[in-house]
């Protein structure tokens, strides 16, 4: 045993998932879930950091590890300013853009929030590891089409990045010396090309792009501008309607992919065609990212919690497999990444960045 005990913290829309890591190996790890009722006696995402810092004290007296034995917290980075790819201190600061969500609501939001009360409580530094900000794109990627506008790279980078490199890892290849489209699939469906190293355009899940489970992806723009005007819709309102209660949720009324899984494979209807219509979206992102590499991938990976499902994974390589060999990791490697970036900083390996 090393002196190296990191609680490292993960909020998703429907769940929080903790773990201690002994340095770079888990100790315990729980996904705790949150029902669709539970989280609606919450007004907004910043109103449910107590309640879900509870259940993470909760986690660790039952997993009896003595909160004082934490060295340090990994928590997963939020929606934050474009940032570079690397391992960060969360100050006062951070956490006041996350509540204030200048960039955007997501629970994600949470993670720095509840890691920065806990670092306080137990005197130790709470950091974020590549997070969903992070920003390698090129020039020509951040063009709108109303030089008013810029495209915003806000991805599940942490999981993305992971998962590239794990690939290059198991198939003997550099990272800096491939082409890679990923595909995460999960509350929001990310889509990122990386080439030699760095992951160039991406398509932002909060506000662009295919739809996935409770967000809009991108959206006709004058129909959506006549709605609010129409409906005399604040801005608070129209980001609840798009990101939330946008994509599969606003069709078909769940956020439980699993009870998606079930209606879809009992043949029902409407739920066969909303989640290909998804699938559809999702596979025309990624074509067009592929057109940005001219073409030339040397692989796709499919990774999320989405990609467990086999056939959501078949739907896609319907459309994609012309494009380049198809590799799914299911899940995500964020708990893993986020242990051995805080790792590398206790170690003296990596200096933590400054917000």
């Amino acid at each position: 045993m090393t002196d190296e005990r990191i609680l490292v913290i993960n909020p998703g829309n429907t769940s929080t998932k903790v773990a201690v890591y002994d340095g770079a190996a888990p100790l315990c790890v729980e996904s705790i879930k949150h029902s669709d009722e539970e989280l609606a006696a919450f007004p907004d995402i910043n109103a449910q950091r107590d309640f879900r810092e509870e259940l993470i004290l909760g986690f660790l007296g039952k997993k009896a590890i003595d909160p004082k034995s934490i060295r340090a917290i990994a928590a997963r980075g939020g929606l934050l300013k474009p940032l570079a790819s690397g391992t960060y201190a969360v100050d006062a600061r951070m956490v006041a853009d996350l509540v204030e969500a200048r960039q955007g609501r997501h629970a994600s939001n949470l993670a720095a929030q509840i890691g920065f009360s806990l670092a306080n409580r137990l005197g130790v530094t709470c950091y974020i590891v590549d997070p969903v900000s992070v920003d390698e794109a090129e020039p020509l990627a951040r063009y709108t089409g109303h030089r008013l506008f810029k495209r915003v790279m806000l991805t599940h980078a942490l999981n993305m990045k992971a998962v590239a490199k794990r690939h290059c890892a198991e198939k003997g290849l550099r990272y800096d010396a491939v082409t890679l489209l990923v595909i995460h699939l999960g509350t929001g469906n990310s889509i990122s090309l990386h080439r030699d190293g760095r992951m160039i355009d991406a398509v932002n899940p909060s506000e662009e792009g295919a739809f996935s489970m409770d967000r809009s992806g991108g959206l006709p723009i004058l129909q959506v501008v006549r709605h609010v005007l129409d409906n005399g819709m604040s801005f608070k309102d129209f980001e609840k309607m798009v990101f939330g209660n946008g994509g599969l949720y606003s069709y078909l009324g769940t956020k439980d992919f699993l009870k998606v899984r079930d209606k879809y494979l009992e043949g029902d209807a409407a739920f066969v065609e909303v989640v290909q219509a998804m699938a559809y979206q999702v596979a025309k992102e990624t074509g067009g990212l592929a057109a940005v590499a001219g073409g030339r991938v040397d692989a796709i990976l499919v990774t999320g919690g989405i990609a467990f499902n086999e056939f959501f994974v078949d739907l896609l390589r319907e459309r994609l497999a012309f494009i380049a060999p198809i590799h799914v990791y299911p899940g995500e490697d964020e708990m893993q990444a986020l242990a051995e970036g805080v790792a590398r900083v206790l170690r003296g390996e990596e200096a933590a960045r400054t917000y």
